[in-house]
């Protein structure tokens, strides 16, 4: 007998259901410190969000939300700044933590 199984890709956006999954993706991504994994990750949210809502809320079109955030993108300073509040999610900082000898 031969079974026929179907398989689906993969999105993560699929998985990010509020916004605390979304600001620990975003950490976690950033935390790897690779510019194009933190632009991948940034458009995995902005597809969960909706790209639409995203461009609409952040004054920034589809088409370049869509090139910035791929995995060839590199958005600027200026536009992860536009679209950071239409993620649902805000920029921070906090000190290094070096560890004693």
């Amino acid at each position: 007998m031969k079974t026929t199984e179907t398989l689906h890709d993969f999105d993560e956006a699929d998985f990010l259901d509020d916004d605390e999954q979304i600001a620990e993706y975003l950490t976690a991504s950033l935390e790897t410190g690779d510019a194009a994994y933190i632009a991948h990750a940034l458009g995995v949210v902005a597809r969960a969000k909706g790209m639409s809502k995203v461009a609409e809320e952040s004054g920034v079109s589809r088409e370049l939300l869509y090139r910035s955030l791929s995995n060839e993108g590199n958005p600027t300073l200026r536009t992860m700044l536009a679209i950071l509040p239409a993620l649902g999610v805000r920029l921070t900082s906090m000190p290094l933590v070096q560890a004693r000898p």
